[in-house]
């Protein structure tokens, strides 16, 4: 029954990497050495992230016994903003234009982290003895992740063209923002005594939301220079 929970879990959070491959056409441009290379660049990126936390964010006295530091945690939530940095260089190393290019980086940088903050959790725990929703609960997150993150490296190459309209700059920045501080921003508006189930819907819906408008301006800018 364990191992039944342990698989499941494990199809819950990888299956939807594989369909996404498979059927947007990601394999028949053969960039499954891309998509690695993305999540090394999102190895290499979280490595630098852990250094400044550990140099200039470390943990104090008051974080200890439980009373949250608003500046502090902004502040952290400021280091994610690297991630931006990192996906504009995987961009930037694939060749080509349209969705295949946005797709490359969003999926591996997605796998990476599933693949990091994911299996060694549901190794140890989904395969106790006793159920749990946690782990399906953080299976379904690593899906909700993958659209976040594809959204946010389609958010960075609008952001990066220089054909993109004066007045589309601030909306693009401000939803580039709104990704990069969705944790924060999610953990300010949920309440004490909300259920976890209930945390999950809401950054369902924030992700639904921040990648319905950038699939709007995805499509206008695709529209006017042609790269479907």
């Amino acid at each position: 029954m364990t191992l039944y929970h342990f698989g499941n879990c494990l199809a819950l959070v990888y299956i939807p990497f594989h369909i996404t491959y498979k059927y947007s056409g990601l394999s028949e441009y053969g960039a499954f050495w891309k998509c690695v290379q993305a999540g090394g660049i999102y190895v290499l990126t979280q490595l630098c992230k852990m250094l400044l936390l550990a140099t200039f964010f470390p943990t104090t006295e008051s974080n200890m016994h439980g009373q949250i530091d608003m500046f502090g945690e902004w502040l952290k939530a400021t280091v994610d903003l690297a991630d931006l940095a990192g996906l504009y260089l995987v961009l930037a190393g694939i060749p080509g234009k349209g969705h295949a290019k946005l797709l490359t980086a969003g999926l591996g940088w997605a796998g990476a982290e599933a693949v990091l903050t994911r299996f060694l959790p549901l190794w140890v725990g989904a395969r106790g003895a006793e159920f749990h929703w946690k782990y399906i609960q953080k299976s379904l997150e690593s899906n909700i992740n993958l659209v976040q993150h594809i959204t946010t490296s389609t958010l960075v190459w609008l952001w990066s063209r220089h054909d993109l309209t004066r007045s589309a700059v601030p909306v693009v920045t401000v939803m580039l923002l709104l990704s990069s501080y969705r944790g924060l921003i999610v953990d300010l508006a949920i309440s004490s005594n909300f259920s976890t189930w209930m945390i999950l819907a809401i950054r369902a819906i924030y992700t639904l939301c921040l990648s319905l408008t950038t699939l709007k301006i995805y499509a206008g800018i695709a529209a006017t220079i042609g790269i479907f």
